[in-house]
């Protein structure tokens, strides 16, 4: 409630409650204490002064305003939960105290040793009781115990409660002060202890959550880090709701060690966390929102941004004040980190979606500057032709004419790459899978291609090799790597296409003898749109848009094979791609003879 109103929530510890709280007002420049009196009647031991009194007397600067509740009852007194068992060994370790503290006693006894000495002994064991028990009463109730053990095995008369000399009854006084004196400092410096260590290690584990969340990257790794951390804090059962695209997913709990878990899918419970989400506020158990639910759901948050709900079984032990701070904090972190996350990854789509529109730019100035010659070519050819084609001879007409058909079937090929290419990108190129001969489709292919300035060369074309793949696919990839070949190799230049069986695999191999590929653009020679250097080099620049490598990766990975390039010895490329081989079945004759 004083969260919700805008308060902050601190935690401060020592011995007197009400100068903690009066030091606290002076450092923080505190004008006004509102105190809250219960109509329980508290323990005053000797005679202390109530809370109230104390706290006036510390800050008497300070307005203080005390509400009564009166509608508590005077009777309750908050106990806490201990278990049978532990009630035993805690007797157990007393007695077995006392006695040894008896035994060592009755040596100093035999030894010749004063009464002092042999109470200070019994003081020591009252000490080690307040050590090893959970509870004062225990250190109390041993002081009275060794008093009376002392009165009856020491003081004479022996082995009897009275006793002759008249300052013995001061000494048993003195001696059980000193006892329970003794006990309740120990009692109290071991609490003080054992909750310096509790925030220690709850400090520790604040500290570790952001150094683990700074090493995972996805965001389910995030939210598997920030449950272990929150588990390894409250030692309790954990459920986290993720939130993705402003919709609360799925419950995803997170038993502690050693427990069987919760279930988490009660419909009540996941109300509870769905409207922890909508108004980015706790709510369930311990609260006024939900509050027969079994856990207290929290928002995974930054600012206003939610990110997921966090649920914590508290039904049978409501979370402290120190445990809901650090908890808050550690949550805080998991909100950082899952914010830095989606940072991360809306940087990098927004990179990938300007890479994407520089590539469409490449191709949209590559396209255009390919596309002119050729167009303008055709062009120039067919106004020749329609102006003055009467006067040319007959070879020059056929010149021309081939000229034409030439640079129109690059334009077919150029818009059947680029349809190919749009439709490998959008996962619809389907594979028309048949029983083929590998021979067959190569030779083919070679029809396909025009190179009479080259020699290509054929070997393996009659070996029998079945593969199983769309022949016009396939033939499409050989044709790009041989035309590859002759493109970027000069006239008179040999290209030779090679088929092989390698174990269950078909390699095909196109090798020119060109002047090869640099060992720097062979990692890159299949990307989209890359052409390399050689470019440049080459007579005819607009035969290259960078997608006939591409195309080839993309169909024979398709196939179930791969495709590599490597050098040639002395000089020139090979490219090689692989293909799963056919089994044949042969099928025998079975010759039947009736008698």
């Amino acid at each position: 409630m004083a969260q919700k109103l805008g308060a902050e929530v601190q935690t401060v510890l020592g011995d007197d409650v009400a100068f903690q709280i009066a030091e606290f007002a002076r450092l923080s420049g505190v004008t006004t204490i509102v105190l809250g009196r219960s109509a329980a009647s508290g323990n005053r031991i000797l005679g202390r002064a109530p809370l109230t009194d104390r706290l006036i007397a510390y800050a008497p600067q300070i307005d203080i305003h005390i509400i009564p509740d009166h509608s508590n009852d005077p009777s309750y007194r908050p106990r806490a939960a201990i278990r049978g068992s532990d009630i035993l060994i805690d007797a157990a370790k007393s007695a077995a105290i006392l006695m040894l503290a008896t035994l060592l006693g009755l040596l100093f006894d035999h030894l010749g040793f004063t009464d002092a000495n042999i109470i200070m002994v019994y003081i020591l064991g009252v000490l080690l009781i307040s050590v090893a028990t959970r509870h004062l009463v225990y250190s109390m109730v041993s002081s009275v115990a060794s008093v009376m053990i002392f009165n009856y095995v020491f003081t004479s008369p022996r082995f009897s409660f009275t006793a002759y000399e008249t300052g013995y009854p001061v000494t048993f006084i003195v001696m059980l002060l000193t006892a329970m004196i003794t006990g309740s400092f120990a009692m109290r410096y071991k609490e003080q202890a054992r909750q310096a260590a509790r925030i220690a290690q709850r400090t520790r584990i604040l500290f570790d959550t952001g150094k683990q969340l700074s090493g995972v990257g996805s965001r389910e790794e995030i939210l598997r880090a920030l449950a272990g951390q929150v588990t390894k804090l409250l030692e309790r059962d954990i459920v986290i709701y993720d939130a993705s695209q402003g919709v609360l997913g799925p419950a995803q709990p997170y038993p502690c060690s050693g427990t069987e878990g919760r279930v988490f899918g009660e419909s009540r419970e996941r109300e509870a966390a769905q409207w922890t989400y909508a108004h980015n506020h706790f709510a369930g158990a311990t609260t006024h929102i939900f509050p027969e639910c079994s856990c207290i759901y929290f928002a995974i948050r930054v600012n206003e941004r939610v990110y997921g709900v966090l649920g914590v079984d508290v039904k049978s032990n409501p979370l402290d004040a120190s445990e809901h701070d650090i908890l808050l904090s550690i949550l805080g972190e998991g909100a950082l980190a899952l914010e830095n996350e989606k940072n991360a990854r809306e940087k990098e789509e927004t990179a990938i979606v300007a890479r994407n529109e520089q590539m469409r730019a490449n191709l949209l100035r590559s396209i255009s500057h390919d596309l002119r010659t050729p167009l303008t070519t055709i062009s120039g050819n067919a106004g020749s032709l329609l102006r003055s084609g009467d006067q040319f001879d007959p070879e020059t007409r056929r010149q021309l004419y081939a000229d034409i058909y030439d640079d129109a079937q690059w334009l077919i090929k150029l818009v059947e790459n680029l349809l190919a290419s749009t439709r490998i990108e959008e996962g619809r190129m389907t594979l028309r899978r048949s029983t083929e001969l590998l021979g067959e489709i190569a030779e083919e292919a070679l029809m396909h291609v025009r190179a009479p300035e080259h020699s290509i060369t054929l070997v393996g074309g009659d070996e029998l090799l079945l593969v199983r793949a769309d022949a016009q696919l396939l033939m499409q990839v050989i044709v790009n790597l041989v035309e590859n070949a002759v493109r970027y190799t000069p006239a008179g230049s040999h290209v030779t296409l090679t088929l092989r069986r390698d174990g269950a695999m078909a390699q095909v191999e196109v090798a020119d003898d060109g002047q090869g590929i640099p060992d720097a653009e062979k990692s890159r020679v299949f990307e989209k749109f890359y052409c390399g250097a050689r470019k440049e080099k080459i007579a005819d620049n607009r035969r290259s848009v960078g997608l006939g490598l591409y195309l080839c990766r993309a169909i024979v990975q398709a196939h179930g094979g791969e495709i590599s390039v490597r050098d040639r010895c002395p000089h020139g490329a090979v490219f090689t791609f692989t293909l799963p081989l056919e089994e044949v079945e042969i099928h025998e004759p079975v010759s039947c003879s009736g008698g």
